[in-house]
């Protein structure tokens, strides 16, 4: 459990806002049926945990319908992954996918990243924080709901291991200027990029990703290394 401190610091900080989504019958009896095998014990207070071997731990936030997600946990077996969605629709789908490919290094967390970060990630346990084409929110009006904030970069250096990476992409070039200047301004990370980097090999092309190069957006992919304390 972590101190009331440490939640008021982060209180204002909100990964998602809620959007309703239909769902087929397969996903509610995925939800139904898999989301009890596949899902972070929601009193667990280390991610580890939630798996029967250790590995290198790799978190996803916003992982969308999970195709990303299934790809990179097959692809990279010798890495746990935590995929965190509140999406219904999109959690029943992939947990459907983990079935029908075996996979047994994935687990879901259905609850703002915040809070899996904030009470169920401990410090310095993570290898690798992966954010792929989060809510832009373009309007001015409406930037203090973008995920990447101070207090929220603060929160997931502490709970990288030192030298561990942040990678994020996104298809909207503002966003990315804004990210290049919040990851500049919280003195926790290195930039690997010149500012960006090309996609690299261990991320998919995703289906936001797919849907902005045919509306003819560039795609940013920004690379970062926790500084040692």
């Amino acid at each position: 459990m972590r101190d009331d401190t440490e939640k008021d610091q982060h209180r204002r900080v909100r990964s998602f806002v809620r959007r309703p989504g239909r769902m087929t019958r397969a996903q509610e009896r995925a939800l139904s049926e898999l989301l009890p095998v596949f899902r972070v014990p929601p009193q667990t207070d280390d991610l580890r945990l939630a798996f029967d071997r250790q590995r290198p731990l790799v978190v996803e936030i916003g992982f969308g319908n999970g195709d990303a997600l299934a790809w990179m946990a097959a692809n990279e077996p010798e890495r746990n992954f935590v995929g965190i969605e509140v999406h219904e629709p999109g959690v029943g789908r992939v947990l459907k996918s983990l079935k029908s490919r075996g996979l047994e290094n994935v687990r879901v967390a259905v609850r703002d990243a915040v809070e899996v970060l904030r009470d169920q990630a401990r410090p310095g346990t993570l290898e690798e924080v992966r954010i792929y084409f989060p809510d832009p929110w373009p309007k001015k009006r409406h930037h203090k709901r973008r995920i990447v904030q101070e207090a929220f970069l603060a929160l997931v250096a502490d709970r990288l291991c030192p030298g561990g990476r942040l990678h994020l992409a996104t298809d909207w070039q503002p966003y990315a200027e804004w990210m290049l200047e919040q990851l500049a301004a919280s003195g926790h990370f290195e930039n690997v990029g010149k500012p960006f980097v090309e996609r690299p090999p261990w991320r998919p092309q995703t289906h936001f990703e797919r849907r902005g190069a045919r509306k003819g957006h560039p795609i940013f992919d920004l690379l970062y290394r926790r500084i040692q304390a």
